[in-house]
């Protein structure tokens, strides 16, 4: 089975290499902001044409084609040192500014489904996320410990990159892109490849198992088996506000005539100056919030992964996450936010298929808690304090989570007589009781490009 699939690897690069790392970050913003301008200057042009003229003459570059055409007919006036940098870096901005103004076109049309995309952005140096990506040229993973990108060098890496080293060894993997990023202060590479995958069976291939995802547990089972929630953002809460306290007095000191004797901030007054001490304390926050935010990351794929290998069905709720948040308080926001609920459906989506099982997601509006799993009865209201379920037709007393659990195990016997559970297993697309004939719409659905930890090398061929 060939899937496309990334391998990302943090990258421990020289001083020297940081610097043109961050060059060709800076290249990809400028590219961008030079497209942006351009295509503003051009669209203006065209509305001064159609109400002076009549009708708009003047062509809009909006494609990556044209966006390219006119930066290498313009890159020497506007930026006379483009050949510092790879031409890569300025084509993966100008391909950014593409896919933006493509989705807020398609969005504008109706084309594009979810919220309303915007017109694109000006990026602005250490607020826009710095990255670039190479498509062509010689990249890729030179040796066990290093990898070799264009213009940069062979950067060494934290971990090995003996997992897609061995793939593209045995010709079972080929390099697509590479995508280098900064978070949190450190370089990642993240290798885009095509893969040749045989993942053995799930080891119960005839059980299936009913996922109830929440705050106060990550996930509870069918089987009655309880995951934590690492609550990694609730926990360096603590850390997080003496480390802001911190900086918000070296801003304070740093910039004097922004704030009044009060201590409060002047209208119309920006703090402009970043002290060497203040840098070092933003670096401090980034990397909790980066830890906060892997530490969930790695939770939900160790459980996705032992899902997919031992269940042949799973079956979990289609949570409406962004609407529980609009409607919660901010506390309720922020723990759902540290859950990633909707992550975990989006790793087994790609998961099960990889290995023949099958996803069931029961839709929004399922009364999977007020449902009684021995008897089936329903109860008309169910607040969130209670958390064990009485029912009174058969008076079975349960833990509410586990009811839940217990409820979607049940649905996937409706998708199964259905024989929708095989095509799932070809198509890489959550089935949805709505075509096992439960009178819910069937949305499209499909599988997400997977990231995975690790890479390999070789040199790669231009995709």
């Amino acid at each position: 089975m060939r899937v496309t699939q990334a391998y990302r690897f943090c990258l421990d690069p020289t001083p020297a290499q940081r610097r043109r790392l961050a060059s060709h970050a800076g290249a990809a913003r400028f590219a961008s902001n030079w497209g942006l301008a351009y295509v503003k200057a051009c669209l203006k042009a065209r509305a001064w044409e159609r109400r002076i003229l009549g009708a708009a003459v003047t062509e809009v570059p909006w494609s990556l084609a044209a966006l390219r055409r006119e930066w290498n007919a313009d890159k020497d006036r506007v930026a006379p040192w483009w050949a510092e940098n790879s031409k890569e870096a300025y084509s993966a901005g100008l391909a950014a500014l593409a896919d933006g103004l493509g989705a807020f076109s398609d969005s504008r049309a109706g084309r594009r489904k979810g919220r309303r995309v915007g017109f694109p952005r000006r990026k602005r140096r250490g607020r826009s996320r710095e990255s670039f990506r190479y498509t062509t040229g010689s990249f890729g993973v030179s040796s066990r410990t290093r990898v070799q990108l264009p213009r940069i060098g062979h950067v060494r890496t934290h971990e090995p990159t003996v997992k897609l080293a061995r793939k593209l060894e045995a010709g079972q993997a080929r390099i697509l892109s590479a995508t280098v990023s900064r978070e949190a202060g450190r370089w990642h590479c993240s290798f885009c490849c095509r893969v040749e995958r045989s993942d053995p069976a799930p080891r119960r291939p005839a059980q299936a198992v009913g996922v109830d995802v929440g705050v106060r547990h990550l996930a509870v089972l069918s089987s009655g088996e309880r995951v934590a929630n690492p609550r990694a953002l609730g926990r360096a809460g603590r850390r997080l506000r003496r480390l802001q306290r911190r900086a918000d007095r070296q801003r304070r000191a740093a910039n004097p005539g922004c704030f009044d004797e009060r201590g409060r901030a002047i209208p119309g007054r920006r703090p402009a100056t970043r002290s060497a001490r203040l840098r070092a304390t933003e670096r401090r926050i980034a990397r909790v919030y980066a830890r906060a935010r892997n530490l969930p990351r790695a939770a939900l794929c160790k459980l996705s992964t032992e899902l997919a290998s031992t269940y042949g069905t799973v079956v979990v709720e289609r949570l409406n996450a962004a609407g529980l948040c609009r409607a919660g308080n901010r506390g309720l926001r922020r723990a759902i936010h540290d859950a990633s609920m909707a992550e975990l459906r989006r790793q087994l989506a790609y998961k099960c298929a990889w290995r023949g099982g099958a996803l069931v997601e029961a839709p929004t509006l399922f009364p999977s808690s007020k449902t009684c799993s021995g008897c089936g009865a329903a109860k008309a209201k169910l607040s969130l304090s209670e958390r064990t379920y009485r029912c009174e037709a058969c008076e079975l007393v349960i833990d509410r989570d586990l009811n839940a659990a217990r409820n979607l195990a049940a649905l996937a016997s409706v998708v199964a007589a259905s024989g929708a559970e095989t095509e799932n297993a070809r198509s890489q697309t959550p089935v949805r009781p709505g075509a096992a004939g439960l009178g819910v719409d069937r949305e499209a659905g499909g599988a997400r490009v997977a990231r995975e930890t690790g890479t390999a090398f070789e040199r790669s061929e231009a995709a």
